[in-house]
Formats: structure tokens, C-alpha cells, sequence
């Protein structure tokens, strides 16, 4: 994923606070991609919106954490076009996670 700029993408928080965001795309220490989510108000991290599973992943697919206080993260990143909706699911511990394409 390619994105010039800063731009910020507006999210609606599960506790129904309002955030003007910016997105970056990073790596964690495998290689594997992260996708971490900033608050453009002071350049705080404000989530990681990626899972960094054990199970191996194809090139260009991520993980994504759409639990708990991330609840809401995936339709935020299928709708500003950041990936797919997820093609496949991995089972890990009480959740599903959804597995999705980079655009």
C-alpha cells in the first residue's frame, strides 16, 4: 500500500468518541505488515490494527484485530480502502480473525 501524505480518515470509537486519524504502514520485527493508526491531534499511537498471528500469512495479507477495544477497526479499513473484506478467517483462542488482502 502506497499512500502519499498525511491524510486523516475520520473513526467512530466504540465508545462513540470521535477521532480524525492517520494511518501508517509499518512492519513488526518478522517482516510481517502492521497497519498502526495514529491521532492526527498529537501524533499519538492510538491502535494497532493489525494481529501479529503465528500462523503464517501469504504475502500481502494481514491479520486484523476487529475485537475487543478494536471493535469497528476492519469496516474502517475496508471503507477508507485500505483492504479487502476478509477472504478466509483464523481461529485464535475465543475469536476468529479476519484475514484480508492489502490494496
Amino acid at each position: 500500500m502506497s499512500r502519499k501524505g498525511r491524510n486523516l480518515y475520520a473513526y467512530v470509537s466504540p465508545f462513540e468518541q470521535r477521532y480524525l486519524l492517520f494511518v501508517r504502514m509499518e512492519k513488526y520485527p518478522n517482516g510481517k505488515d502492521r497497519i498502526q493508526l495514529y491521532d492526527s491531534a498529537d501524533g499519538a499511537p492510538y491502535a494497532t490494527a493489525t494481529a501479529h498471528l503465528v500462523e503464517d500469512l501469504e504475502p500481502g495479507e494481514v491479520a486484523i484485530k476487529d475485537w475487543s477495544e478494536n471493535e469497528g477497526i476492519l469496516d474502517f479499513l475496508v471503507e477508507n480502502q485500505f483492504v479487502d473484506k476478509p477472504h478466509r478467517f483464523v481461529k485464535q483462542g475465543f475469536v476468529r480473525v479476519p484475514i484480508c488482502k492489502l490494496l
